[in-house]
């Protein structure tokens, strides 16, 4: 995704395959009419008035559609028609001249062309949908695969599907797919990483929960960001337990239990939290104490 974030395998079973789509209903009934048009009759081996006999007409009946025709092959239609070919087209328009990939130079030419930030989230709400593996790259597969998904065949199309991917990315349950998927999503596949360097989940954490955003999650980035612990990365476990901590544990911290089999990483982000707004608190409480020292003097001073 060009920049996305620091640096630059969803099904699609309810569009059919694309051997289910291959008109064995429209050539049968393409025969049909065929064989209508003869008339009663007609199949007998006699030569017709023509002269043409009947494996000459049989012949005919076989004959390709015409040329003008759209082939039912090139579409995938349930209401939604849309063009196999001319996705392929759009994928050739970005991909790289040497790998049958789009490559983070086409990445950001195709974010340009959509009118979108690469570091922006519906960027990666595209890039859950299409089941990207690596950030700033799409394979002809996911490219192909992801725009049957969405319905789209065109940037137009798929800029409009954005607003219905954006509601669909608020559902409870799809929105913790997208959340798992971000975190392998963020992994350099090349170097083999099984955890997200700590700046890498920072930008991460900020970046998915754009519309669900969790009351605790400012605090949570800058415990990170300060790093007290010495965190230098992420692990999986780490990555998928915080979702279900961040809704459970409270604004006011008040429903963490020590007994929870939190990652140790939560105890001490709980402790650092609590340190800190004591800290606010006595620096609020000490400013309270002076104002209304000062204003009692300069009371005092006026009698």
């Amino acid at each position: 995704m060009g920049q996305c974030v620091t640096k630059c395998k969803n099904p699609s079973s309810s569009l059919g395959s694309k051997s289910g789509d291959k008109e064995p209903g429209g050539k049968s009934q393409g025969k049909k009419s065929h064989k209508e048009e003869l008339g009663p009759g007609k199949a007998s081996g006699d030569p017709l008035a023509n002269g043409t006999k009947k494996m000459e007409v049989i012949e005919a009946m076989q004959l390709p559609a015409p040329s003008g025709d759209t082939r039912k092959e090139d579409l995938v239609s349930n209401g939604d028609e849309f063009s196999v070919h001319r996705i392929e087209e759009l994928f050739k328009r970005y991909k790289d001249e040497q790998d049958d990939e789009i490559l983070e130079e086409g990445m950001e030419s195709f974010c340009d062309d959509l009118c979108v930030d690469p570091a922006e989230f519906r960027v990666l709400v595209l890039a859950w949908k299409f089941q990207a593996a690596t950030m700033c790259k799409f394979t002809r597969k996911e490219f192909v695969e992801g725009c049957k998904a969405i319905k789209a065949d065109s940037l137009e199309g798929i800029h409009t599907r954005f607003p219905c991917l954006l509601m669909e990315a608020k559902m409870e349950d799809k929105f913790k797919d997208l959340y798992r998927f971000t975190f392998q999503f963020g992994l350099d596949s090349d170097e083999g990483q099984r955890s997200l360097h700590r700046e890498i989940a920072i930008a991460l954490w900020r970046l998915v929960f754009t519309q669900n955003t969790p009351s605790i999650l400012e605090q949570w980035l800058d415990f990170l960001t300060e790093n007290p612990s010495g965190v230098k990365g992420i692990s999986r476990d780490t990555w998928n337990m915080f979702l279900n901590f961040s809704q459970v544990i409270g604004t006011d911290l008040s429903n963490y239990s020590e007994d929870e089999a939190w990652p140790s990483l939560f105890d001490t982000f709980v402790e650092w939290e609590l340190e800190r707004r004591k800290k606010v608190e006595q620096e609020k409480n000490k400013c309270t104490r002076s104002t209304s020292s000062t204003e009692s003097l300069a009371q005092d001073q006026q009698n």
